[in-house]
């Protein structure tokens, strides 16, 4: 039998919408690195606290192609001075198509980040070394739980709204 001579799979794929994901470019869109208390910092017994801000972005850049953005401030105090501040924008440019709305929001606000996660963490662990500072990995992120988190908190605010302006 001739390949895609399959009649029945010849209907299914007419009916089906055509769906395209793909990764066109993945960038560093900005990164800085700052050690103000350097070099009295690495004189002190090294007791970290490190906080980490995380952030994700969309914008349309043409019809069916977007922008991802993942933003991560990583914050290190040793007491009460801050030993280092590092912050990363990893960026994608992504093609979207055939998807409907609900699933074209999750894939940019949660497989989009979940992709470009591993780019930023090794950009931030290259520049906290390049720094004199001891490894810093960033642990795995469930980018679902926060766009679900999200969504859930947006539902809200607009219930809430919706209730005020009912009033």
């Amino acid at each position: 039998m001739a390949e895609g001579s399959d009649p029945a799979a010849a209907a299914g794929n007419q009916q089906a919408p055509a769906q395209t994901f793909n990764i066109q470019k993945i960038y560093l869109k900005d990164c800085s690195f700052e050690a103000p208390q350097s070099p009295e910092v690495f004189r002190n017994e090294w007791k970290p606290q490190v906080s980490i801000d995380l952030g994700t972005e969309t914008r349309q850049l043409a019809e069916n192609t977007y922008e991802a953005l993942l933003k991560i401030t990583v914050t290190t105090r040793v007491g009460e001075e801050v030993a280092y501040l590092c912050e990363v924008q990893q960026a994608g440019v992504i093609t979207l198509q055939g998807f409907d709305d609900n699933t074209r929001g999750a894939l940019l606000g949660s497989y989009c980040p979940s992709s470009l996660f591993p780019f930023a963490r090794e950009a931030i662990a290259d520049l906290v070394g390049k720094g004199g500072f001891p490894a810093l990995l960033l642990q795995p992120v469930n980018f679902d739980a926060l766009y679900l988190q999200k969504q859930r908190q947006q539902a809200s605010t607009a219930a809430a709204a919706e209730g005020n302006g009912a009033a």
